[in-house]
């Protein structure tokens, strides 16, 4: 008979890919490490491969774990479409989902219109803040869920897209080649600006903060402008931007997580099923291939 791939056991290995980290792959999928240890050797078993290739307690996937995480990738976003179209329920209600304003045009039209075709008679009401505003609300119950960019000092939140850092710079100027560099960035806790100046720190090249906002189309305008380079994820360079790399001087850049925080008290079936849409729709297939696990199992 052909072999049936186990859906929890997918969804354990795209969280391990996302993470980077078999214990933090555990929180995500509510299982012990041992457990989720447990699933991958019984998805090497059923699929006669091995997926990760050990040098004592560091692991990281291999050709094949490669190959079938896209897949899984695939496999497990369909699977939720699946389950949301042929659902019976039509919820009503409200639901309060907060994100930060850069979130917004990248990912709210998707996620929203998928989700009104399932609940056409559910009311969303969306609350745009920066990420530290939005860990506050949730925590002081005035929203049922929020996206938000993950950092590991913060935690709380589910890791649900992975993405990473650019240097961006006009594609019309040179202001990359400026000494000091202008940098344009959030506000001082805005983990994205900690990155760019640890990195810039680290190969002893000089800045100067020259803008600052929350608001990423303020940023993205001092970019554009040729007044100043800043830090994106891949999916939100635009058009007029141009990448820096090691060939125009500029250091590398860690990974972006976006994170869903959902509140854990009471019932909410409207705010489950608009977290269920946003782990499909955020889930993104080009990251995380290569993973470096220092903690897995052994």
């Amino acid at each position: 008979m052909p072999t049936m791939l186990d859906i929890d056991q997918l969804r354990t290995l795209v969280a391990i890919a996302d993470t980077g980290s078999f214990t933090r792959a555990a929180e995500i999928v509510h299982k012990t490490q041992s457990a989720v240890s447990m699933q991958m050797k019984r998805l090497e078993e059923r699929i006669g491969r091995e997926l990760f290739e050990r040098d004592g307690r560091t692991s990281r996937l291999n050709e094949d774990g490669e190959r079938l995480l896209d897949y899984a990738r695939r496999i497990v976003r369909l699977n939720g479409e699946c389950v949301a179209a042929l659902s019976d329920s039509d919820l009503t209600g409200r639901v309060r989902l907060g994100l930060p304003d850069d979130y917004v045009d990248r990912y709210l039209p998707e996620i929203l219109a998928t989700f009104a075709r399932s609940n056409p008679r559910a009311e969303v009401t969306v609350v745009c803040e920066p990420t530290p505003h939005l860990v506050e609300a949730m925590r002081t119950g005035d929203l049922d869920l929020a996206i938000v960019t993950h950092t590991d000092g913060r935690g709380g939140s589910e890791i649900v897209r992975v993405e990473q850092l650019l240097w961006v710079t006009s594609a019309r100027h040179c202001v990359h080649d400026e000494d000091p560099l202008p940098l344009a960035t959030g506000r001082a806790n805005c983990c994205w600006r900690h990155a760019a100046v640890s990195a810039l720190g680290e190969v002893g090249r000089a800045y100067r903060t020259a803008y600052v906002s929350w608001n990423s189309t303020a940023v993205g305008a001092a970019v554009l402008a040729g007044l100043a380079v800043s830090i994106l994820p891949e999916s939100a360079v635009k058009s007029g931007m141009r990448i820096l790399g090691a060939r125009d001087g500029f250091p590398p850049l860690p990974t972006s997580k976006i994170g869903l925080i959902q509140a854990a008290s009471g019932s909410n079936d409207l705010a489950d099923a608009l977290a269920d849409q946003i782990r499909v729709n955020l889930d993104n297939l080009g990251s995380g291939r290569l993973v470096g696990l220092a903690d897995a199992a052994e």
